[in-house]
């Protein structure tokens, strides 16, 4: 704290050190003319009176905006988090906690973190200098032993000891060093989006909540406001029929925050410090407004469409004695975090992202993976990548496998993502599998059969060798056995 109070000092000591040079070139100016030089005296003291009244609001103002950024953290949090040097890439915990106005006010919870658990818990790796992200999901019915506490589930931590002993449950389960934390309240969410304008993300298939969020949005790219992003990043029942949904609603949480993250760092100074002060009202923070600044200044430029990935914590549900967890698989998860600490995606390649082709993403794929050299994000320059994934139409899948079923099973996961998919036999076996498209609308399709599929493979346009009644033909191949 006492460096953030002497980097701010040294701000308003450079400003009133310009505005001593100015006035001095203006008193240069004016010598040998006394009634000239009276009335620029009398400017001059005015002047001065406003940078140091100016200075002081300024002072207020910052003051106040690190205060509520820093809400009710504990004492303990600061002497729990580990120093890196400036530039250096450091890990960040983000806990979505649901403290809404109706439950903080109420006698059963109150404004005690002992009142609360944990929705959502993110890990996030951040390389200023590289200008790369990574966030990773962590299931909050992870099932950890907490010491003396017992076994518990990853989101009891903060009922348990605030956000300092998240803080080293977390570190624990991912064998590193924390630096910064932030503690969200999802509800906020809804400012800091409209904040920025909306955000716009892809959704591969329609998210209906009729009996919780009330959510209904259609299939496709979405531009959202702040309410109904706030609802997307609750809306876990929408996914019941695709298994666990609170995997599906931890990769809509990222993708909202990919998309934020996106709109910051293209926009002006002032829509920064207005999104700033949005967030101030919904995180707490051991970070100052000026350490978020000059973060999101370092980070301005990166390439968003390749450079901020994210995934899921590779785990199997399970009961334990009448209760139901969520068990790491180990082997799985340390090559992961190796490769989040190498700057790399969190998954090698995309059939690895159990939510990818049903989850939504925030304008580019959330699995971009090491050789990954195209994305859906409109950033691209050619018309070909910057075609956006579309997740509907027709589809043909042709088993050129020799392995029996797989186009009927390939066929089945289209038609749960979206397509009118049937299946078929292809004439004798194939050695590569391909995607071909029919018309310019075609290849948008294509694009979201690949994804959907988890295919390594680049949609071509019909060349006459396939009939053009489907919008798209997969042709598996003996890669796929």
């Amino acid at each position: 704290m006492a460096r953030r109070n002497m980097r701010d000092n040294d701000l308003l000591r450079d400003a009133r050190s310009l505005s001593r040079h100015s006035s001095r070139a203006h008193y240069a100016q004016a010598q040998g003319r006394r009634r000239t030089h009276r009335i620029l005296r009398v400017v001059l003291v005015t002047v001065l009176a406003v940078i140091v009244a100016g200075g002081a609001a300024v002072w207020a103002y910052v003051n106040n905006l690190n205060s509520r950024l820093r809400g009710n953290l504990d004492n303990k949090l600061m002497s729990t988090l580990t120093t890196k040097e400036a530039g250096e890439p450091f890990y960040m915990l983000l806990l979505g906690v649901d403290k809404d106005s109706s439950r903080s006010s109420s006698k059963q919870f109150g404004s005690s973190s002992s009142a609360y658990r944990s929705d959502s818990i993110m890990l996030v790796r951040i390389d200023p200098q590289k200008k790369k992200v990574t966030m990773v999901s962590i299931p909050r019915d992870l099932k950890v032993d907490m010491g003396s506490h017992g076994t518990q589930k990853l989101n009891a931590a903060y009922s348990i000891g605030g956000a300092s002993y998240a803080v080293k449950m977390v570190e624990k389960v991912a064998g590193v060093s924390i630096s910064h934390y932030a503690e969200i309240d999802m509800d906020g969410m809804e400012d800091v989006v409209d904040a920025v304008g909306g955000v716009t993300v892809t959704l591969p298939v329609a998210v209906k909540d009729p009996n919780y969020t009330k959510l209904d949005l259609p299939a496709g790219k979405q531009k959202l406001d702040g309410k109904t992003a706030a609802l997307l990043c609750r809306a876990r029942h929408a996914y019941d029929s695709y298994g666990a949904g609170d995997f599906y609603r931890a990769a809509n949480q990222r993708a909202v925050i990919t998309a934020v993250a996106k709109k910051v760092l293209k926009s002006s100074l002032s829509t920064m410090t207005k999104t700033v002060n949005a967030m101030a009202d919904m995180v707490n923070t051991d970070m100052s407004a000026s350490d978020i600044v000059s973060l999101a200044s370092q980070m301005r430029g990166m390439d968003t469409s390749k450079s901020i990935m994210s995934g899921l914590a590779p785990t199997e549900g399970k009961y334990i004695g009448g209760v139901s967890y969520e068990i790491m698989d180990d082997e799985a998860w340390q090559k992961m975090m190796k490769r989040v600490d190498a700057g790399k995606s969190p998954y090698s390649s995309s059939d690895q992202d159990p939510t990818a082709g049903v989850a939504a993403s925030g304008g580019s794929t959330t699995t971009t993976t090491d050789d990954s050299s195209s994305s859906d994000d409109s950033d691209s320059s050619s018309s070909s990548s910057s075609t956006k994934a579309e997740y509907s139409g027709s589809v043909t899948v042709l088993n050129g496998s020799g392995v029996n079923g797989l186009a009927g099973q390939k066929a089945s996961e289209l038609s749960a993502a979206g397509f009118q998919a049937q299946s078929g036999n292809a004439n004798g076996l194939v050695t590569t599998t391909e995607v071909i498209y029919n018309g310019p609308d075609g290849l948008a399709k294509a694009k979201g059969v690949v994804k959907t599929l988890g295919l390594d493979v680049t949609p071509v346009a019909n060349d006459g060798s396939y009939g053009n009644s489907q919008d798209v033909i997969v042709v598996l191949g003996q890669d796929q056995s």
